[in-house]
């Protein structure tokens, strides 16, 4: 693919992967075929950000999990209201690293 519009991409999409993953991901993205750039464009990336603010409003229902799709972490909490708590305080401080890596997953399966 065209160095030019991996980079853009990249500059672009940045903050919704993990930083020791941005350089496999452009490798990555250089070496794929011209014509899955419509495809890779078009995968919707979940913005850590916006997974942290739900998580600490409505993280106890398992709102986050079901963002990111891990359904049976959502149901998990959901039943458990967070964990009595527990669970709702650690994922304040991993949700971000999971959505970028649920990030990574998606993409990777295009690539």
């Amino acid at each position: 693919m065209d160095s030019q519009k991996v980079d853009m991409y990249m500059m672009a999409n940045a903050k919704y992967f993990q930083p020791a993953q941005i350089s496999f991901i452009r490798e990555r993205l250089l070496a794929a075929d011209e014509s899955k750039w419509a495809m890779i464009n078009s995968v919707e990336l979940k913005d850590p950000s916006t997974t942290l603010i739900v998580s600490i409003f409505a993280g106890s229902l398992g709102i986050d999990r079901f963002i990111i799709g891990d359904t049976g972490l959502g149901v998990g909490k959901l039943l458990t209201g967070g964990g009595c708590g527990i669970w709702w305080l650690v994922d304040l401080f991993l949700i971000q690293d999971a959505t970028k890596q649920k990030n990574i997953e998606k993409l990777q399966m295009y690539l």
